[in-house]
């Protein structure tokens, strides 16, 4: 009964992950797999004898609390710094794991694989602990969200991961039990200095990574422990993780040495600014401006970006599509995929505005769109609409995949300032003559265009 339980728990993992894949099942989904875990923790803690029913419903009833509390309290504007969090969490957890078979085992006796697991697990879970939650202090702004680096960082940490190689390797040879914890230390340092010098906007990526990192600690604690549930469990999360970290470098046109390693944003990765910014004329608009080129459209194409979310203005940007829709006029959302500071930021912001799903639009889809679309609508997005990433080769964002939003009609850019983005280089786009810039919150923006377009 008990590996029949485990298998279920496995199945509701995969078809739990494999209906996260689309927006309209994701919430199954994640359903799917929460019960599956709970079957595959329960059944391991009283099968083991490890505690009694009592305890596992006390526990259950301060997760549900802390859960819900996290569901209420935290904005959706937060979402990447709680990812960051969980992935942090369920590194640590796994590292802990391993760590109680050191404390409660003799060493010397361990099989030279099971020494390999243990040392993997609190190694990649220790990392993945430390580099997670200097994610969350650059998301939140607790750290520079610029990338901090000192003369020799390089070296320093290539030293420390060739010292924590030659000790994880005396502990499993000589079966000393102070090497793993020398390990589980210098791992701890080494997570905190890998995400230090890695620049804020390369936080989505950073996440997905240590997300697969996570699923990885989880996978190796699963072989040392003997848990084919936790093996099964991290094995799909890891693979999982590594996959998108896969695609949102590619969407960035970089490799992901160039994200861990570059100190891109910084002026040492190739990211510095370039040439004088916001030096030359543009167009200004009002509120008046934008209502009367959305309202003689017949096509609008909204471009989210991470002023949309630091403004919370989701709902004021479905209030204006609804808006517009009830005049006939076809409105999509363009996302790109490292649009916000986390995988799939702008499609979870969206979805909590009820935005239909039909009408989100990933890069290749919306691309082909632009050049038949009357207006476009960018909501604090940068980078991602830069020219120079497809016209300039000398641009550091050279080659990068953009929206080839200039190729619509009209072009209205939301931002408070002409601040460069996250690569530091100026936007053509913003001094083009089809474009309009309505300097604002863009929250405030979308309302007053709204009120406008009222009363037109």
């Amino acid at each position: 009964m008990i590996e029949l339980l485990y298998l279920a728990a496995a199945v509701l993992f995969i078809v739990g992950l494999r209906r996260l894949g689309g927006p309209k099942t994701a919430r199954s989904g994640n359903r799917l797999a929460a019960i599956g875990m709970l079957v595959a923790i329960v059944v391991t803690l009283v099968s083991e004898d490890i505690i009694n029913w009592g305890t596992v419903a006390a526990g259950l009833a301060v997760g549900a609390g802390l859960g819900a509390w996290g569901a209420i309290r935290v904005q959706m504007t937060s979402m990447p710094q709680m990812v960051a969090a969980f992935n942090g969490f369920g590194g640590i957890a796994s590292a802990l794991v391993a760590a109680v078979a050191v404390v409660e085992a003799d060493v010397s006796t361990f099989a030279a694989e099971t020494s390999v697991s243990i040392l993997v697990s609190i190694v990649i879970g220790a990392v993945t602990f430390t580099g997670s939650f200097v994610a969350f202090g650059k998301l939140q702004g607790v750290l520079p969200g610029r990338p901090l680096l000192f003369p020799g960082q390089k070296i320093v940490n290539g030293l420390l991961t060739i010292g924590l190689i030659g000790v994880a390797v005396w502990a499993a040879v000589a079966g000393e039990t102070s090497g793993y914890w020398i390990v589980s230390g210098t791992a701890l340092l080494i997570g905190i200095l890998a995400v230090v010098p890695i620049g804020g906007a390369d936080m989505p990526v950073v996440i997905s990574l240590l997300n697969s990192f996570s699923g990885l600690a989880a996978a190796a604690a699963g072989f040392a422990i003997e848990s084919n549930a936790l093996i099964i469990g991290g094995a799909l999360v890891g693979a999982a993780g590594l996959i998108l970290t896969v695609q949102m470098t590619e969407a960035m046109n970089r490799s992901l040495g160039n994200v861990l390693f570059a100190g891109f944003g910084s002026g040492e990765g190739g990211g510095g600014a370039v040439g004088p910014i916001g030096e030359k004329p543009v167009n200004r608009a009002t509120a008046d401006d934008v209502a009367i080129a959305l309202g003689y459209a017949e096509s609008v194409m909204i471009v989210p970006g991470y002023g949309l979310a630091v403004a919370q203005a989701q709902h004021a940007a479905r209030k204006l599509a609804d808006a517009l829709e009830a005049m006939d006029i076809k409105v999509n959302f363009a996302i790109h995929p490292v649009a916000g500071r986390m995988p799939g930021h702008m499609n979870v912001l969206l979805a909590e505005a009820d935005v239909p799903y039909e009408q989100l639009l990933d890069l290749e889809q919306a691309d082909p769109m632009l050049p038949e679309t009357d207006v476009v609508l960018i909501l604090g997005a940068n980078d991602v609409v830069n020219p120079a990433a497809r016209d300039d080769p000398g641009s550091p964002i050279y080659g990068m995949p953009i929206l080839n939003v200039d190729y619509a009609g009209r072009v209205i850019v939301v931002k408070r300032s002409l601040s460069p983005g996250f690569a530091g280089i100026d936007n053509p786009l913003f001094y083009m003559d089809n474009t309009l810039m309505f300097f604002a919150d863009a929250k405030a923006a979308l309302e007053d265009s709204l009120a406008a377009l009222k009363a037109l």
